[in-house]
């Protein structure tokens, strides 16, 4: 897998979202890594940083060429949570402006979310509060074996409101409730365990191998298919299966198998070739 590189961007992709705070990068392959630009302050949430995550995340949307996408930390922390300068500000705030300032952060979450390619965040040292929310919003994680993680809101007497609806799908309402309310700080073993993170290695070295395997990997995958296959999973989890959404899953094959690349997909299998989108 080359090295992404600042320029030339992945066709689509907004090279204005690059910032201090947030740097993208991209192959011509369309691997891309955006990373949290931090380290000073162990890359933790403030507004401007969740506005800058923001507007990387929403330009990803519109780029068919993306195939992948990498969300890092810079420096030895992938994420510390809320930024300590910003929750004292935000605790002069009106209930107003913290609801203002909460809403800017789950609609970062949720630009996270809707990217159509496979996303993937790349854990070392620790991801605490919203920087875990970070990795249960991705597709996948994959952490080092030293990496912590902690939802550590309530020793703050708080709670982990925004990133909740990530947090609970990716690990369930059991290991939530528990891990919400004691705050406990946890390992990636643990992580792994519960379903937080999908991938343990061993080191910064492992971590990368795991990164260009993935990348490998799903340039094997028809990006649209994939982008039909995570929206399928959102609209069938935890649905009656009755005739209705059997229907609706008989409609979306079909009209998979008569699209453009369900058609290359199977003529290439038939020929014994390579479709398009892996040559």
């Amino acid at each position: 897998m080359p090295n992404p590189i600042a320029d030339p961007l992945v066709e689509g992709v907004d090279s204005d979202a690059n910032s201090q705070l947030v740097q993208i990068a991209a192959t011509s392959e369309g691997v891309v890594e955006v990373t949290l630009n931090r380290p000073h302050r162990k890359n933790a949430f403030d507004a401007a940083l969740i506005s800058a995550l923001h507007e990387a995340f929403l330009t990803l949307h519109g780029s068919e060429h993306v195939r992948v996408v990498f969300i890092r930390g810079a420096g030895k922390v992938f994420c510390a949570g809320a930024d300590l300068d910003w929750m004292k500000a935000a605790a002069e705030h009106t209930e107003a402006d913290n609801r203002d300032d909460a809403l800017q952060m789950a609609k970062m979450f949720k630009a996270l979310w809707d990217i159509p390619a496979l996303t993937v965040a790349v854990i070392q040292g620790g991801a605490y509060g919203g920087g875990a929310g970070l990795a249960a919003a991705c597709d996948l994680a994959v952490a080092t074996e030293d990496a912590t993680f902690s939802f550590s809101e309530v020793r703050l007497g708080l709670i982990a409101a925004t990133i909740s609806p990530y947090v609970v799908g990716a690990i369930g309402p059991r290991a939530a409730r528990g891990l919400f309310a004691t705050g406990r700080v946890f390992d990636a073993a643990h992580a792994e365990k519960i379903g937080l993170i999908t991938q343990v290695v061993a080191d910064p070295t492992g971590l990368a191998a795991a990164c260009e395997e993935i990348a490998d990997q799903m340039m094997a995958c028809a990006p649209g298919a994939v982008a039909a296959s995570k929206k399928l999973v959102e609209d069938v989890a935890f649905r009656d299966i009755d005739h209705g959404l059997m229907e609706e899953t008989a409609k979306r094959i079909a009209r998979a198998r008569v699209g453009e690349e369900g058609q290359e997909g199977v003529r290439a299998f038939l020929d014994k070739r390579k479709p398009s989108w892996a040559q």
